[in-house]
């Protein structure tokens, strides 16, 4: 408890740097977000009423510090260009982007694990080499190269995948968690979740085989490592079954690495990437921070990276928890 505690005191002075880095940035930034929001028709006085309304003709350490000091009671303002609370705008896009990252996360896993673990048990055979070179490609190849393609492929020519969206439209889902494929399953709306998996299939996908193609390589490299130990030579001395070794000794060790690595990715999918969120059209924060940053949407766009930077600092913490559930002997 008490490490734990001291993360969260330690993450606090990083991030404030985090936030004040982006509020400098953004002030930085070519553009007025005042003209952006009325036009180049607007009057100065216009303009001028819009500024002091928001706060934008005060010296910038002082508008810092109102955004700081708001902050830490809960207030973080609103948007300039929707007009409604930030955490409000934030808490709606959401549950998008983890339903998202979870398919994404599933798609790598149930490619990697297997045949990362398979390519180290068959080392140096056909198969590995395959693995490695597809592995390889999945690393190379951008995601709005491949998100492109399957529109163009799966969408456009065999158009058996919506491509863009989160449900076809006219479908309701009721809302409870906001999560749609969790959602019309407690309400026994199959429809409603078989549309949102349609919608899932090609972003999740595009995100989850660069994914896949990492953790892929980190696999077989852990696992090579792990057999190489005594315990599994001494394990097979004693005459245990190949399978039995391969699941309690070498997988639950080689592990750990893995998990960091998910760890690591799963950070980078819950903030939503923003290029394949921009290609699919798909409703999560990765695209509420182009709109943002598009129209220099200062207070928008510094609490949403300040929110990716807890949730990189939350994810890493539950990571360091999880290593004691696979090896008991580890602590924090």
């Amino acid at each position: 408890m008490n490490t734990i505690v001291r993360r969260i005191i330690g993450a606090v002075p990083v991030l404030l740097g985090i936030s004040f880095l982006v509020f400098l940035l953004m002030h930085l930034a070519p553009g007025d977000p005042v003209m952006l929001l009325l036009g180049d028709d607007a009057t100065p006085g216009e303009v001028a009423r819009v500024r002091h309304a928001w706060g934008l003709d005060q010296p910038l350490l002082v508008q810092y510090w109102q955004f700081i000091s708001r902050a830490v009671v809960g207030d973080f303002g609103r948007s300039l260009k929707f007009g409604e609370p930030v955490i409000k705008l934030i808490f709606e896009r959401l549950p998008a982007t983890i339903e998202l990252a979870s398919m994404s996360l599933l798609v790598a896993i149930l490619i990697s694990i297997p045949i990362g673990t398979y390519s180290a048990i068959k080392r140096d055979t056909l198969f590995d080499h395959a693995g490695t070179g597809v592995a390889l490609i999945g690393v190379s190849l951008p995601n709005f190269w491949l998100g492109i393609m399957l529109i163009y492929f799966l969408g456009g020519q065999w158009n058996l995948l919506p491509v863009a969206g989160r449900i076809e439209y006219g479908i309701e889902i009721k809302p409870i968690t906001k999560l749609f494929l969790v959602d019309s399953l407690l309400t026994a709306n199959f429809g409603g979740f078989w549309s949102a998996v349609q919608h899932l299939l090609m972003p999740a996908v595009t995100l989850g085989t660069a994914l896949a193609a990492i953790v892929t390589r980190i696999t077989r490299s852990s696992v090579l490592e792990v057999m190489r130990q005594d315990y599994v030579t001494t394990a097979r001395a004693k005459g245990l079954s190949e399978g039995v070794i391969i699941r309690r000794h070498i997988l639950r060790n080689a592990l750990i690495t893995v998990v960091t690595i998910l760890g690591l990715q799963l950070g980078a999918l819950l903030n939503g990437s923003v290029i394949t969120e921009t290609v699919f059209s798909y409703p999560g924060i990765g695209d509420l921070l182009i709109q943002s940053i598009s129209v220099r949407d200062y207070k928008l766009t510094q609490v949403l990276i300040l929110f990716f930077g807890v949730i990189y600092f939350v994810v890493n913490l539950l990571v360091d928890m999880l290593y004691m559930l696979i090896d008991p002997r580890i602590k924090l």
